[in-house]
């Protein structure tokens, strides 16, 4: 956002990637106009709104729901709270003041934390 080059402006970055995955949506998106972001988008429907921000890739296959049938998806409580982990990191480093956002030791004893609270084999 800035036109000068900082580890704050890469974690701006890695935050947006971080929602880019989990949300399946570029931030060039048509649906971002005027002052909608990717980062305003899923502040504005997280927590209370997950499966309709979440990427439909990421259920499991068992689960494959259309647009429609997504309020009648019930995610287990541990996926749920993965889920939630992992946006509220990407939110973090995307805040738009540069002080503000997560710095890459705490992102990393986060995803850390993440990791082990959720093997995959478990999910």
């Amino acid at each position: 956002m800035a036109s000068e080059v900082s580890t704050n402006g890469d974690m701006y970055s890695f935050g947006i990637l971080m929602l880019e995955m989990l949300t399946g949506r570029r931030p060039t998106d048509d649906i971002f106009a005027d002052e909608q972001n990717l980062h305003s988008f899923v502040k504005n429907s997280f927590p209370d709104n997950l499966l309709q921000i979440l990427d439909p890739s990421l259920l499991p296959r068992e689960v494959e729901a259309t647009v429609e049938e997504l309020n009648n998806v019930n995610l287990t409580p541990r996926v749920e709270k993965c889920l939630v982990s992992l946006f509220n990191t990407g939110l973090a480093c995307s805040v738009e003041s540069a002080k503000e956002r997560m710095n890459m030791v705490d992102v990393t004893k986060e995803l850390s934390k993440i990791r082990k609270a959720f093997p995959a084999s478990k999910i």
